[in-house]
């Protein structure tokens, strides 16, 4: 059977399908303008929020550092942060502080959250373009965690121990502080994770101004990090140094940086230092004849024996601190004051007229006896010049340096006893660690291996990379440092198979003048044979390399000179015995092999009268 073709009949007219083909064309024009107007709307609408949202989020950033500048400035203040004295024990009201770092910490998170979400998040990941939005969302977030899990913690902390200071004196302030310390270790924790995360946001974009803020946030966190390391530090070891589980006994050196040690200056006059329950007090002030003649027995190991055997600084007082690791000085001191009187100390201090200075500044000034007025300008010139002058007699001489380090001892003293004042102290002592002319050394194991990684330690490193130290020890007796000059360039050069090549280039000035100056200061006991005249010194300069550094050359005023190897706590040390004439500079130029040298050096800074000048120049990666 065949099945017949059957027609559909159409029921339409004959144009119907041409015209829903152009209906669908018409239809589709407009949805696919419309489309693409939206995908072109998606990235102006994200850019316009990106922008509203930046503006906003500097504002905030604006605005927690206004509070942050607040905050530090407070902590100069003295009694404007102590809680009222209706506030009972345990309680105190939120102080200045707190709430500036909680302003502070609420602008930040505010400023976090408005550059956080897909728009800024797809935006950063742009190639060229999204840099400074991967910056600016980087500093909003380190912002955010530095005022809220650092400095709102410290902050925090401190207003309490002042409280604690006010109601139950200074034992309760130490109680406080032993307390905070896991507080005081995380906010240093986390410092140095912001300031690492920091440092790994992109510097050099198409934006000027965010890598402005970028450097900015970077300097200020390098600033801030060793500063939370310090307090982490002090919160552990200072109430036991204190003498919160015990007494405690102290020597303190004053250091005369006239004539140049290691450590800093001689060590003159002292005092034996008493901290009880946070009480500190002095039982004896003494100057350096009355151990002169006392002999030590200390091992300090084979390196310290080699490089200073020859100068006995086990029994020769003067010369007691030629090392610049400050732990064989207080070794020797405390081991002296031991043979000398039977009695034991818990460790060392040493300050200069510098740091007394620095102090002063805080507490105002001191009295002399005999009615002299010690301030924070006048210290250093009394100490380091005047005294010189105002005194012929020798024992004089030394009973005034006592009397001197007696006055202003006895005014920090007082000024510690007035919790008002701690923290214009803590500022001052701040100031004073950062110079350098603080060092402390505890002979008890474990608070020493605490204090040993921080600067104040006065701890010569012993690890791995590049370093850099210039050293110096008077070798004529005179007091001529006074008018020092050092200044020291550290260049990195051409890459080598041992590592990378070095030039140390180092100046030293002697500013003496020609004439008036006393002859203890200019008399020279070295006693030379070759002709000198007054105001010309004698310095024994040491160059402290990196570890494995090996010297290729020097010169002294563009002529090859003789460097005296040595090593110290694994350091080369090249030592040249220098003869400096008044109103002279010399310059020591030394080319070195460094293996490590990609970056820069750790500077030892021995603090003298006059600071160190350092310039350092930047060194690019060795290798592909």
């Amino acid at each position: 059977m065949t099945v017949p073709k059957v027609r559909v009949p159409f029921t339409g007219r004959p144009g119907r399908a041409r015209d829903a083909r152009r209906a669908r064309r018409r239809v589709s024009g407009p949805l696919a303008r419309n489309v693409l107007l939206a995908a072109a709307a998606v990235p102006a609408a994200a850019a316009a929020w990106i922008g509203v949202t930046g503006v906003l989020a500097r504002s905030e950033l604006l605005a927690a550092q206004h509070d942050l500048t607040a905050l530090r400035d407070s902590f100069a203040t003295s009694a404007e942060h102590l809680p009222s004295k209706g506030v009972a024990a345990g309680a105190p009201a939120e102080s200045a502080q707190e709430r500036l770092a909680r302003s502070a910490a609420g602008h930040a998170a505010r400023a976090h959250d408005l550059t956080t979400g897909p728009a800024w998040y797809t935006a950063a990941q742009l190639p060229f373009l999204g840099g400074p939005l991967e910056t600016v969302r980087g500093i909003a977030q380190a912002s955010d965690r530095l005022a809220g899990a650092v400095l709102s913690p410290l902050a925090g902390a401190v207003p309490r121990l002042e409280a604690g200071a006010r109601t139950g004196g200074i034992p309760r302030v130490l109680t406080r502080l032993e307390s905070e310390a896991p507080a005081f270790a995380r906010a240093a924790r986390v410092a140095a994770e912001v300031r690492d995360d920091a440092h790994g946001l992109p510097g050099s974009t198409w934006l000027p101004a965010v890598d402005r803020a970028r450097t900015q946030l970077s300097d200020q966190l390098d600033r801030l990090v060793p500063q939370t390391r310090d307090a982490a530090v002090a919160a552990r070891v200072m109430p036991s140094m204190l003498g919160s589980h015990g007494q405690r006994r102290y020597f303190l050196a004053f250091q005369n940086t006239a004539e140049a040690r290691g450590t800093g200056g001689l060590p003159g006059a002292f005092a034996v230092l008493r901290a009880d329950r946070g009480h500190l007090s002095f039982e004896h002030f003494g100057n350096n004849t009355e151990l002169d003649s006392t002999t030590t027995h200390v091992n300090l190991g084979a390196e310290f024996t080699a490089q200073y055997g020859n100068n006995q600084p086990e029994s020769a007082w003067a010369n007691s601190n030629l090392s610049p690791h400050f732990p064989n000085a207080a070794r020797i001191w405390t081991a002296a004051w031991r043979n000398h009187t039977g009695g034991r100390l818990d460790g060392a201090f040493a300050i200069d007229p510098g740091a007394l200075g620095l102090l002063l500044r805080a507490t105002g000034p001191a009295r002399m006896p005999d009615g002299t007025a010690l301030t924070a300008d006048n210290v250093v010139d009394i100490t380091q010049r005047d005294a010189y002058a105002k005194f012929d007699n020798i024992a004089q001489r030394k009973a005034y340096f006592v009397d001197t380090a007696r006055a202003a001892a006895g005014r920090l003293m007082t000024a510690a006893d007035d919790p008002r004042m701690i923290p214009a102290l803590l500022s001052a002592v701040r100031d004073v660690q950062r110079e350098g002319r603080l060092q402390v050394w505890s002979a008890h194991a474990d608070e020493q291996r605490q204090l040993a990684s921080r600067p104040f330690s006065g701890v010569l490193p012993d690890g791995p990379g590049p370093f850099a130290g210039l050293v110096v020890n008077n070798a004529a007796g005179t007091k001529l440092d006074y008018y020092l000059d050092r200044s020291l360039v550290w260049a990195p050069g051409a890459c080598t198979d041992r590592g990378r090549s070095v030039t140390t280039t180092m100046t030293l000035t002697n500013r003496a003048p020609v004439s008036g100056l006393p002859e203890y200061v200019t008399q020279r006991v070295d006693y030379p044979s070759y002709r000198t005249h007054p105001g010309d010194n004698r310095l024994l300069l040491s160059y402290y390399a990196g570890k494995g550094a090996r010297l290729t050359g020097a010169t002294l005023d563009g002529r090859r000179v003789a460097m005296i190897p040595g090593v110290e706590r694994g350091h080369p040390v090249y030592t040249l015995d220098l003869e400096l004439p008044r109103q002279s500079s010399r310059t020591l130029v030394l080319r070195l092999n460094e293996p490590e040298a990609d970056h820069a050096p750790t500077i030892l800074r021995q603090a003298l009268v006059t600071p160190l000048r350092v310039t350092v120049k930047p060194a690019g990666p060795c290798g592909g």
